[in-house]
């Protein structure tokens, strides 16, 4: 894998970078704060092509591979995990799932204004008795002539309250995995509900909701994939999503040892620079050397994807690895502000609350060691 950035990539990144600069980080506290982001943002965010990124153009997408996707999300997760989430969810989990899934009609209805960001996505699959075990899903699709009808609830779905399209799992057959299905819902359905859930811990911007689906008409032609095939599209899907939800957490970790480098140059104890002290020192090699090792497992990910090679058990290594030590990194930076860090006048207590749940959605840390173990020696422990 050739570790330096083409142009076209590197020019990428600084657009991004100065997005996040301009766009993102003045403003993220008060979204934190307010548990609202500007949504006059997403418009901008399809503007500068961040949320057509690997989308065709002749789909109204921008194009691009894998890397640049984790460029660009590393970059914005520096700024504002949430703001990331919108991204990985609306174009990661459903506008590329569109794309590689959709019939012509679903793409020309959705894919245009999903990568202008006139439209947004969401990803309706946790259940309030499902997470882990995704495969038991309980919300049910049933025939009526040429259509289905969903009932069920869905919960925690990033941008649940925002998105014009929500990507739902149902039942259409028996239990377990093959008797899922997959739908595009309108989200102005008769009988789709959307109820904002507040007091998160983190990623407090974002829009995160319970999905209340009662009797909701689709017709066929919103059934995304064959029938049954569903699980299978929703676990390619989060392979994707994993390596977006790495990337980002690569992002949020590199911001919150930037902000820890700029303290300890400036804070003063016993006459000198607390970055002159050893042990403060140990905590920002600790903090560096873990951001590096996970954007390295990040950016092999998306080698494997862009040249078409399987990347199912490197997405979950990356996930693992890069969630927990953004949740270590962040930790360390708050250590090195001392009392400061425990205030939201600086950034990295925001950056350990938005990393914290990185390691539970898109599959939880022990779901990714299962998933590891059992590539590594064919026996599944599920």
């Amino acid at each position: 894998m050739d570790l330096r950035l083409s142009d076209e990539h590197q020019q990428l990144k600084e657009l991004a970078h100065r997005f996040t600069e301009e766009r993102i980080v003045p403003f993220a506290q008060q979204w934190d704060r307010d548990e609202a982001i500007d949504r006059a943002l997403v418009p901008r965010l399809g503007e500068v092509g961040f949320l057509g990124l690997g989308i065709d153009e002749e789909h109204g997408g921008s194009g691009g591979d894998n890397l640049a996707y984790c460029l660009v999300l590393e970059e914005i997760a520096r700024g504002d995990s949430a703001v990331r989430g919108i991204i990985s969810v609306s174009l990661g989990l459903v506008g590329k799932t569109i794309f590689k899934h959709g019939t012509a009609e679903q793409k020309e209805q959705w894919l245009p204004g999903l990568c202008a960001g006139t439209r947004l996505g969401c990803f309706g699959l946790t259940e309030p008795g499902t997470g882990s075990d995704a495969g038991s899903l309980a919300t049910r699709a049933e025939r009526d002539g040429d259509d289905w009808l969903l009932t069920g609830t869905k919960i925690f779905i990033t941008n649940g309250t925002w998105a014009d399209v929500a990507l739902v799992f149902a039942r259409t057959g028996g239990p377990g995995p093959r008797g899922i299905t997959a739908f595009l819902v309108p989200t102005d359905s008769d009988g789709f509900r959307a109820n904002e859930i507040h007091g998160k811990l983190g990623m407090r911007g974002q829009a995160t909701a319970e999905l209340v689906l009662d009797r909701v008409r689709v017709p066929d032609s919103a059934r995304l994939g064959d029938e049954g095939a569903g699980f299978k599209l929703a676990m390619a899907a989060l392979d994707r999503g994993r390596m977006s939800v790495a990337a980002g957490c690569v992002g949020a970790a590199r911001g919150a040892l930037e902000a820890s480098l700029k303290y300890a140059a400036e804070r003063e104890q016993f006459g000198k620079p607390i970055a002159g002290f050893q042990l403060v020192q140990e905590l920002l090699a600790d903090m560096a050397v873990e951001t590096d090792a996970a954007r390295l497992l990040t950016w092999r990910v998306a080698d494997l994807a862009d040249r078409g090679e399987p990347f199912r058990t490197e997405a979950s290594m990356a996930k693992l690895y890069a969630s927990e030590a953004a949740v270590r990194v962040a930790n360390n930076a708050i250590q090195v502000f001392g009392g400061y860090g425990y205030i939201d006048e600086y950034p990295v207590g925001k950056f350990l609350r938005d990393t914290r749940v990185t390691t539970l959605y898109e599959g939880t840390s022990q779901i990714q060691k299962l998933l590891i173990g059992r590539a590594l020696t064919g026996v599944n422990a599920f």
